[in-house]
C-alpha cells in the first residue's frame, strides 16, 4: 500500500502531528494525542488508534493497558494540514487515564477548573499495575 497520503501531512519539526478524537455518534471530544508517520499508518490499517506517546517516547496502542480502545471510523485532515481528527467509537465508554469519559472534563468557573464530568471507573482497578 503507498502510503504517499502521509506525505500531505505537514508535521512538526519533530516528526509530530496533533490528533483530535472524537466520539462518532455524539460528537463529543473525547482526548488529544501526537501522531507519528508510523503511528498513523498502523492506525490506518489495524483500524484502532495508535499514538506517539511523547512521555514514554513510543508508540502507545490507546488501551493497551485499560482496554479502553479507540475503534477508527474515519481519519480526517484539516485544511491546513496539520491536524488530524479521529471520528472513533470509544470502547468501555472511558477515553481518560482518570476514569472519565472524556479528557476535558474540566471547565473555568470562576478563574478556578472545576471538574464537571464523575469518575465512571476508579483507575486503581483500571490500571492493576
Amino acid at each position: 500500500m503507498s502510503e504517499r497520503w502521509l506525505d500531505e501531512i505537514r508535521w512538526t519539526s519533530d516528526g509530530l502531528v496533533p490528533v483530535i478524537a472524537q466520539q462518532a455518534d455524539s460528537g463529543k471530544v473525547m482526548m488529544f494525542a501526537w501522531m507519528n508517520r508510523e503511528s498513523l499508518a498502523l492506525t490506518v490499517s489495524e483500524g484502532y488508534a495508535v499514538y506517539w506517546s511523547r512521555s514514554r517516547n513510543r508508540l502507545w496502542r490507546k488501551g493497551e493497558e485499560s482496554g479502553h480502545r479507540q475503534k477508527v471510523l474515519g481519519v480526517y485532515l484539516d485544511c491546513d494540514e496539520d491536524v488530524i481528527l479521529l471520528k472513533i467509537e470509544q470502547q468501555g465508554g472511558i477515553a481518560c487515564h482518570t476514569g472519565r469519559e472524556s479528557c476535558f472534563y474540566r471547565t473555568l468557573k470562576d478563574e478556578q477548573w472545576q471538574a464537571v464530568e464523575p469518575v465512571l471507573k476508579d483507575p486503581q482497578t483500571i490500571y492493576k499495575k
